[in-house]
């Protein structure tokens, strides 16, 4: 009876954003929203204007799948759904810019990002500790240090979903697996409410792929793309951080290592050679597997069997810990 549970609340979710995707696909158009082909950015590897429209499915999708299947209308929900209105509004605004072929400024992005991860803390889904693995004593943080590393971790996982979308079906696709895995943890914890919102997150971005793979038909833009890292980094905590042992501690980031790996590298990168974070650019590991002679469907494969690989890795782990 769970499983039947679990599977209507992906094919609803699924059916939701499958739906909503053409009709806002064709509003884009109408609006000119949409991410138009530019010769002189290297990023830029479509050939026709793409609406950027899709992350209002997703986020629709979501939170209607969420709260019909779960009725839960507290004050952590109610949090997440502002954090989540918060991160599309600023993200349409930075896409709004780039259809016009200009930058929107870092700071409001990172103001808004940072006080939709508060958003999160003070609703009470924070990493609070973890337990000592000699002892099986739970070490209970200082609250100032909650509050940092809930919100790096929050910030951080929305940063690097946001800079995975680079390429066809990539980041959609990332995320799809990120969060099977993430499903998969809260099952085996017994956590409902985590397992629901992972296997939702599935379904959206599932539905998303069918519009958004090679050649994509549609964009979830900055938006999008955040809202997704947002909520990775949301049932992670609400999940996987929970009551976590000192070695547990590593199956979210295992989960969502070819994202946090790469963009590692390249905000170290960055702030080596003096660059802003936020300044986009082509050293992605996407960009470098094009380089070297794969196409968009080869680079996507590559990096979605190493990201298949590490979630793995990551259930492994918490089967050991089990």
């Amino acid at each position: 009876m769970i499983v039947i549970f679990y599977v209507l609340a992906f094919l609803v979710s699924f059916c939701i954003v499958y739906l909503l995707i053409p009709p806002l696909g064709r509003l884009a158009f109408r609006l000119d929203f949409v991410d138009k082909p530019r010769k002189d950015v290297e990023r830029k590897i479509h050939r026709e204007p793409i609406p950027l429209t899709a992350s209002y499915a997703i986020f629709i999708g979501f939170f209607i799948t969420y709260l019909l299947f779960t009725r839960d209308f507290s004050l952590s929900t109610l949090a997440l759904f502002i954090g989540g209105v918060l991160l599309l509004t600023i993200g349409t605004i930075d896409d709004w810019y780039k259809t016009k072929g200009k930058d929107f400024p870092a700071l409001p992005k990172f103001i808004v990002q940072i006080a939709a991860a508060i958003l999160v803390f003070l609703s009470g889904n924070a990493f609070t500790g973890f337990f000592n693995p000699f002892s099986g004593d739970y070490i209970s943080l200082p609250v100032i240090l909650q509050f940092v590393l809930t919100i790096l971790w929050i910030f951080g996982v929305t940063t690097v979903i946001n800079f995975s979308d680079g390429m066809d079906g990539l980041a959609g696709g990332l995320t799809a697996i990120s969060a099977m895995t993430l499903f998969v943890v809260a099952l085996a914890k017994g956590q409902s409410a985590s397992a629901m919102m992972a296997i939702t997150l599935v379904g959206v971005t599932i539905a998303y792929l069918r519009y958004n793979k090679a050649p994509a038909k549609i964009f979830m833009g900055d938006a999008g793309a955040t809202f997704l890292g947002y909520i990775l980094a949301v049932i992670a905590l609400d999940g996987a951080f929970k009551q976590a042992t000192v070695l547990s501690l590593f199956i979210p980031i295992l989960a969502l290592g070819v994202p946090i790996f790469d963009n590692l590298f390249v905000v170290i990168k960055r702030f080596v050679q003096g660059k802003s974070i936020y300044q986009a650019d082509a050293t992605q590991v996407h960009y470098r597997l094009l380089k070297a002679g794969l196409n968009q469907k080869q680079v996507v494969a590559v990096l979605y069997l190493a990201s298949v690989c590490l979630s793995l890795s990551s259930i492994i782990l918490l089967l050991i810990q089990i």
